[in-house]
């Protein structure tokens, strides 16, 4: 009876550290996965500037890019001037980021013309957020 229970202990004790194991290595093996499957929709993103979507199955999965290693887009030269003004004059925190939200919307509009899209909505963002910062 004493051999069965200590069997018994012997194998639920190899069967623990069978499933740490399992654990640590799927742990792993996702995390180089996930990496590079960033690098490759980095890659992406640089060589034909659109985002690769995930599949239908995948409804939220959230990855925010190092701001190190993304590439900024040129300024349009108005633009870049008057960002350059306005940056100086920035006083409060809340119109700091509507100059921030300014920016990147007119990036997005730049983007869109490139690509040829329409423009109408972002051009009406741009009006929306310029006036609130007159405002402000």
């Amino acid at each position: 009876m004493d051999n069965v229970i200590a069997e018994y202990q012997k194998w639920k004790q190899q069967g623990h550290s069978l499933r740490a194991q399992a654990k640590h290595a799927m742990e792993t093996r996702f995390r180089d996965l996930l990496t590079e499957a960033a690098q490759i929709a980095q890659d992406y993103h640089q060589d034909f500037g659109a985002a690769l979507k995930p599949p239908a199955s995948i409804t939220a999965f959230r990855f925010k890019a190092a701001a190190a290693k993304t590439k900024k887009a040129a300024p349009v030269k108005g633009v870049s001037e008057k960002v350059e003004k306005t940056e100086k004059t920035v006083a409060s925190p809340a119109l700091a980021a509507l100059e921030k939200r300014l920016d990147q919307t007119r990036v997005k509009l730049e983007a869109a013309k490139a690509a040829g899209k329409p423009t109408r909505n972002l051009e009406d963002k741009i009006y929306e957020i310029e006036d609130a910062i007159r405002l402000a």
